[in-house]
């Protein structure tokens, strides 16, 4: 076969999978944690979840609603720090001009890590009544899923 033809070949075969790989990752996804999902479609997510860990736990009614609690406070951390803004769109921001905007980012920082701080000791408080709530048999289910480092699998395999 001709050098050319080869390297014609090569390269159509090279921008097909590019394109194609490109096309397969371009879906805009409705996940929980994506900013296209609303609030209606996170509660459900949460309360999906709760169920979820709830039954993996074997959860009583009061433990079960703590574990609601934690969620529900994650969730109201969670909008605390990004503060009813669009993240992507205060990233593109700060590089929408010629030079990066130091002082916005810095401003942008300050202001995500003093929500964080403020929003933290309900999460923690939600966090503990809810540990403190398990028995011991379901808090060593804990550790060993942490162990495990939270892998898809990690829960019952």
């Amino acid at each position: 076969m001709k050098t050319w033809i080869k390297r014609s070949l090569v390269g159509l075969f090279g921008a097909s999978v590019l394109f194609g790989g490109l096309a397969a990752c371009s879906h805009r996804t409705h996940a929980p944690w994506s900013g296209t999902a609303t609030e209606a479609e996170r509660a459900e997510w949460r309360s999906r979840m709760v169920e979820r860990v709830a039954g993996r736990l074997d959860l009583d009614a009061a433990q079960k609603a703590r574990l609601a609690t934690l969620a529900d406070t994650l969730a109201a951390q969670r909008k605390a720090v990004l503060g009813g803004t669009d993240p992507r769109a205060d990233v593109q921001s700060l590089v929408a001009g010629e030079r990066f905007d130091r002082a916005k980012a810095a401003s942008l920082f300050d202001e995500r890590t003093g929500a964080l701080r403020q929003a933290s000791p309900p999460v923690i408080a939600a966090l503990a009544d809810f540990y403190d709530g398990l028995r011991p048999e379901q808090q060593a289910k804990v550790r060993e899923f942490m162990q495990r480092r939270g892998h898809r699998h990690g829960w019952g395999a």
